[in-house]
């Protein structure tokens, strides 16, 4: 039997990939751009192993007060979103396997050569011990899809079916692969919902995101002017009609919009508090210095009430397209 865990099951390291001086962090300031990074590593290594993919770990590492549960690991990266380059973790008869999917840039935006090599030389070097690895010819990142860890996947069809991967599958071709790579036993396909200034084509993990097997938190507009509201409408009706295996509709828990931010440019940002990390002993949120943040918090606390809820400023993250949850990828059990 074949599964992809939730993130809520037990992990054995976090992953994460630290900007250097070849990204595109260095135009918006690269000092700054690794603070955010920073903050993530300590919140998850308080109680959890760390592996950073980095240009120079002497230099990184002594950014560090301490660096206990902390490896550092020289390997050359495009970028830093690791949660769509990084394995993407399966069960196969309750044994750990890692799957390396193809990574193209999101639909060919941007270059990704180092970043798809990230896989197999970390494995080469032997940090993942001997957990096997399966090299994937199908272009998959890991933002795209959650597991309830029962077999049920959660996707956009925005993403999945987009011409940019893989050609344009339907969601039948999409879903039968789902189904021999990951062991899924149903899709749920969300068609509407989107973030201003989001590369990703509509990612899942900016808009909703699994908290338990019966329990949804999504993104919510309340603001009937604002760009996403009609979108965002569109996707909580569409949420409102899945349901569970047990066939019950889904506890749904609605997270609020940020205010807009924007860039030097004027561009809007893809500032969402969907895109949070579930550890072994923690809820990891963003934040991004708006009236929100608070009341994110309060309901973070309502949904993980065993767990320490840990906010990182992350205004700096959505410069670049992405937040917590895009700048990590955890390794199960």
């Amino acid at each position: 039997m074949k599964r992809m865990p939730a993130e809520w099951e037990k992990q054995r390291v976090v992953l994460l990939s630290f900007p250097h001086e070849e990204t595109d962090w260095v135009e918006g300031g690269l000092n700054e751009a690794l603070s955010p990074f920073i903050r993530i590593a300590q919140a998850i290594a308080y109680q959890e192993a760390v592996y950073i993919i980095c240009k120079d770990k002497e230099k990184i590492s002594s950014m560090f007060c301490s660096t206990r549960n902390m490896t550092f690991i020289e390997i050359p990266t495009n970028d830093t979103w690791i949660r769509d380059y990084g394995y993407i973790s399966i069960k196969e008869k309750d044994k750990t396997k890692l799957l390396d999917f193809n990574f193209d840039g999101w639909g060919g935006k941007f270059e990704a050569g180092f970043d798809n090599l990230v896989n197999s030389t970390l494995h080469k070097k032997g940090y993942m011990g001997i957990t096997p690895l399966e090299k994937v010819d199908l272009v998959l990142e890991g933002g795209s899809i959650e597991s309830d860890g029962e077999g049920t996947i959660l996707t956009t069809s925005e993403c999945l079916c987009n011409p940019n991967r893989n050609g344009g599958l339907s969601k039948t071709e999409i879903e039968k692969k789902l189904e021999e790579i990951l062991g899924a036993k149903r899709v749920l396909w969300l068609d509407h919902g989107y973030l201003a200034g989001d590369d990703t084509d509509s990612h899942i993990d900016t808009l909703a995101r699994f908290v338990n097997q019966k329990t949804i938190a999504y993104i919510k507009c309340a603001d009937k002017e604002d760009e996403h509201y009609e979108a965002l409408k569109k996707m909580e009706d569409q949420l409102e009609s899945f349901t569970t295996t047990e066939e019950k509709p889904y506890s749904l828990v609605p997270l609020p919009m940020c205010e807009a931010k924007y860039n030097k440019k004027g561009d809007r940002l893809p500032a969402t508090y969907a895109n949070f990390l579930i550890t072994n002993n923690a809820l990891i949120y963003p934040i991004y210095d708006d009236r929100n943040d608070k009341k994110a918090a309060e309901i973070f606390k309502e949904l993980f009430p065993d767990k320490e809820i840990i906010p990182v400023n992350c205004l700096k993250l959505i410069e670049q397209g992405g937040s917590l949850h895009c700048s990590t990828m955890q390794i199960a059990y």
